[in-house]
This record gives structure tokens, C-alpha cells and sequence, in this order.
């Protein structure tokens, strides 16, 4: 049986992002054409697998929920990946939140208050666009919080994720992983095209002065927080395709592995049957 793209990907042990090529396509022996041929291919077996998290957790029939966590420097492409895999299956059980910023409320409570309030319920498919990660991020870097207390939301953040593991919940997280060439070449683009000037925020620059502070800040993350339970999965994110196709896969593989079938019906369906029919044969319809 080949390895599968989650294995592939998986962070272990010590991590230096500097000795990971991030136009490199791990699991993959295509092109870009192949690539967007490949994921396109993904699309009915990813609608199903969703429908049947969905449709067995509005049933009752299963406690499973599924949370999808993409982090990345800026222009790594997270809101393009959600684009890209979303598209491919029903709204319907997809569940988005993006963590910006914390308001005066949030910052009034735990750093994880906001995010236990969003994390995916029975059936969902939840997708976090960053996520509790920002908060041992830029926390870091910018020394937002005491060496202490980053240290103590590294635990936090292992205990929440266990937590929503042993309640039925599986976490898929990927690390989407450009370097400062692939940055400065999508930033260029955004400031060529009037259609991308939104995408674009004068502090960008400011933070991409801080890139080796960020990089060093993602790698001691990913090492403390990747475990058994909610590994980390670092996806090389120079190319497009390839990161859209990797992501896909790995939500594929993880959906595979809880067996989902749909759910049974509570009711006898030859007998539902028979009363349409009568009901059709009263009316001469």
C-alpha cells in the first residue's frame, strides 16, 4: 500500500523550515496541469465523505467532527486553499472562521475562549483561517506575552486539541510553507493589480522584516505542539496547485479514516413506501 500524503507530510522530531524546499512536490510526480486534473478528480469523493459527516451528525448517529487548520506566513495562500478544497464540496456541515485581531472582549478572557467557541460541532467540517496558533505566534514575536506564559499556551493549545479529539473530533493541521522569495514575488503581484490592492497592507512589510523571528517562532510550535493526537503536517506552498491538491488529499485521507457510513433509518422504508403509494392512488395523481 503506498504512504499515505499525511504520513508524507508529517512534522517530526526537530524542525528547520530552511531545509524544506517550498516549491517541492512531495507524494506528487506531476505538473500544474496535472495537479489542477488531479484535485479536480478529488472533488466527488470529497463531497461524499463530507455529506456523510454531515448527514450522520444530524442523524445522532456519530460523534464525529472534523477541524481543518490552516497557518501560514502571509501570502502562503490559506484563504486560496479554502477557495480551492471548499469549492469542491456542498456548504452545507462547512463551518469558517478566521481569527484576526482579539477584540476588547476577547482579550478579557483566555486567549482560547474565542476559540472553543468555534470550533466544528457534530457533523462539521470546521475550517480555521489561522487559528489559536496566532496567539504563540505573533505572540512571540512581538513579545505580546512573557516567555512564561507562551510556554503555558503551548500546553493549553495541546490540551484543547486532545480534548476535542476524545470527544470525537479529528484535527488536521497544515503548516502551508513558502519562503521570502515566494513571499516577495506574490506581494509584488498584489501590488501590481488594482484587483488584488485589498489583499495588501502597508504592515506586511513590517512583519516580513521579522521573517526569521516568524520562522523560528512556527518551528518551535510546530515541535511542541505536533502530537499523536493533532500532528502537524508541513505542505510545501510555493506552488498553488500542488498546495491546493496536498491539502485535499490529506482532508481525504483523514475523512477515510473514520469510516463514516450513512445513517440508518429509524423508520421501515417499505412501509413509508407503501402509504406514498396509497396516498398517490387515493389522489389519482
Amino acid at each position: 500500500m503506498a504512504t499515505e500524503l499525511r504520513t508524507l507530510l508529517t512534522a517530526t522530531g526537530p524542525i528547520d523550515l530552511t531545509s524544506v524546499d517550498a516549491r517541492s512536490t512531495p507524494g506528487f510526480d506531476g505538473d500544474k496541469a496535472d495537479g489542477k486534473s488531479a484535485l479536480a478528480a478529488l472533488g466527488p469523493e470529497l463531497a461524499d465523505l463530507q455529506e456523510r459527516l454531515y448527514a450522520g451528525g444530524r442523524a445522532g448517529s456519530t460523534p464525529r467532527k472534523v477541524l481543518l487548520v490552516l497557518q501560514g506566513m502571509d501570502t502562503s495562500g490559506k484563504g486560496g486553499t479554502i477557495g480551492a478544497v471548499g469549492g469542491l464540496i456542498e456548504p452545507q456541515g462547512l463551518v469558517l472562521s478566521s481569527f484576526g485581531k482579539p477584540t476588547a472582549e476577547e482579550l478579557a478572557h483566555d486567549f482560547l475562549w474565542r476559540v472553543e467557541a468555534r470550533l466544528p460541532e457534530v457533523g462539521q467540517l470546521g475550517v480555521f483561517d489561522r487559528s489559536h496558533y496566532e496567539d504563540v505566534l505573533i505572540g512571540r514575536v512581538r513579545a505580546l506575552a512573557s516567555a512564561e506564559e507562551i510556554e503555558r499556551r503551548y500546553r493549553a493549545i495541546i490540551d484543547l486539541e486532545q480534548r476535542f479529539v476524545d470527544s470525537g473530533g479529528l484535527v488536521v493541521k497544515c503548516l502551508l510553507h513558502i519562503d521570502r522569495d515566494v513571499q516577495a514575488k506574490r506581494l509584488r503581484a498584489r501590488l501590481g493589480d488594482p484587483t488584488k490592492f485589498w489583499k495588501y497592507n502597508p504592515a506586511d512589510l513590517d512583519e516580513r522584516a521579522l521573517w526569521d523571528d516568524y520562522r523560528r517562532a512556527y518551528e518551535i510550535a510546530v515541535e511542541r505542539t505536533s502530537t499523536p493526537a493533532a500532528p502537524w503536517l508541513v505542505v510545501p506552498a510555493g506552488r498553488k496547485w500542488y498546495r491546493n491538491w496536498a491539502v485535499a488529499t490529506v482532508l481525504i485521507e483523514a475523512l477515510r479514516s473514520l469510516e463514516l457510513d450513512w445513517p440508518r433509518a429509524d423508520f421501515d422504508p417499505a412501509t413509508e413506501l407503501a402509504r406514498l403509494d396509497g396516498e398517490e392512488s387515493a389522489t389519482g395523481s
